[in-house]
C-alpha cells in the first residue's frame, strides 16, 4: 500500500504528548488559570515532590512517598485539568466501576516494585475541573476516596 500522501496535500499534524517539569504550584496554578486543588487530608510522608504539565491545560502533582517500610505505598499522583487526563494504559485493569460520582480502576502492575503496585486510578470531575488521582501501592480503597472527597 502507498502512504505517500498526494503532491500538495498538506502534512498531518501531530500533537505531541506534553511532559514539561514545572518549577512549583505556582506554575500549576498559572497554566490552570486558579489555584491547584489539592487535598486537604494527610498524606503519607513524602520523600520529594513532581509538577509536571502534561497537557496543554493539565498538570499533575506526583508526591513520591517514603517506602522504606514494609507495606507501605510508593507514590501518589493528583491530576487536574481544564483538559481531560491523558489517557493512560493499564494493562490487565479490572473493569472501571463508579461510587458517588467517581469512576475507579485498578490494574495489578506485577512489573513493579511491591510499594508501586496495585495501581488505583479514580477520576471524577469537579468545578469545571477534570481530575485524576493515581494511587500507587497498598492504598485502602476507602482512604483513597475520602482523600479524592477532600480535593
Amino acid at each position: 500500500m502507498d502512504v505517500r500522501r498526494p503532491a500538495g496535500a498538506p502534512a498531518a499534524r501531530r500533537v505531541a504528548p506534553v511532559r514539561e517539569p514545572l518549577t512549583g504550584i505556582a506554575d500549576a496554578d498559572a497554566i490552570l488559570q486558579r489555584p491547584f486543588p489539592l487535598p486537604s487530608v494527610p498524606i503519607p510522608l513524602c520523600r520529594w515532590v513532581d509538577v509536571i504539565q502534561v497537557a496543554q491545560h493539565g498538570v499533575e502533582v506526583a508526591w513520591n512517598l517514603d517506602d522504606t517500610r514494609p507495606g507501605t505505598p510508593g507514590r501518589l499522583a493528583l491530576y487536574a485539568g481544564t483538559d481531560a487526563p491523558p489517557d493512560r494504559d493499564l494493562d490487565d485493569a479490572a473493569p472501571s466501576e463508579e461510587r458517588g460520582g467517581v469512576a475507579i480502576r485498578s490494574a495489578p502492575l506485577p512489573e513493579a516494585e511491591p510499594s508501586l503496585r496495585p495501581v488505583t486510578e479514580l477520576t471524577w470531575q469537579h468545578e469545571g475541573l477534570h481530575l485524576r488521582l493515581t494511587a500507587q501501592g497498598p492504598w485502602d480503597l476507602d482512604a483513597l476516596l475520602a482523600l479524592a472527597r477532600s480535593i
